[in-house]
């Protein structure tokens, strides 16, 4: 499944997020390393305005906690066990596909990857060896861009 260019655009066109109603912006984290996602939380959590909202160890744990807790933006990790990030982002956008969505992988964020992350419908990826880059996604998705952390000497317009 492709993101669609219909979903792109009105995704696209949606005003930036700023939660319901002075409510935190929920976050969900998908991560088989406990400690990984302590640290997200730690992360996320030190703004007042976003609050993690839920927790998945695997790809099918994620699917099943996107549909439930219906958050405002998932966090997933590219190898997890069960299901990888990129089938579990399939899956949770058949399911939302307005919800943005953020890929985490210890590789270097390649080209093909983030191909293959936006025909899942991700709209962001990034290594986790950054923290600053992980905020700056997160802020970037909820205002409706995408944030494609691909190697520097790389162009956006390469995914295009």
């Amino acid at each position: 499944m492709v993101v669609g260019d219909t979903t792109w655009t009105l995704w696209r066109a949606l005003p930036a997020f700023s939660g319901a109603k002075g409510m935190p912006v929920r976050i969900l984290i998908a991560d088989d390393d406990v400690s990984i996602r302590q640290l997200l939380r730690r992360i996320l959590e030190e703004r007042p305005d976003w609050e993690v909202c839920g927790e998945a160890a695997n790809g099918n744990d994620a699917v099943t906690k996107a549909e439930q807790l219906t958050p405002d933006l998932a966090i997933i990790d590219l190898a997890m066990p069960d299901k990888n990030g990129v089938q579990a982002a399939r899956e949770i956008y058949a399911i939302s596909p307005f919800t943005p969505m953020l890929l985490l992988t210890v590789q270097e964020v390649s080209v093909e990857l983030a191909r293959a992350a936006r025909e899942a419908g991700f709209r962001g990826a990034v290594t986790k060896g950054s923290r600053s880059d992980v905020v700056m996604a997160v802020e970037t998705l909820l205002s409706r861009g995408t944030f494609f952390d691909v190697d520097r000497s790389q162009r956006a317009s390469d995914l295009e």
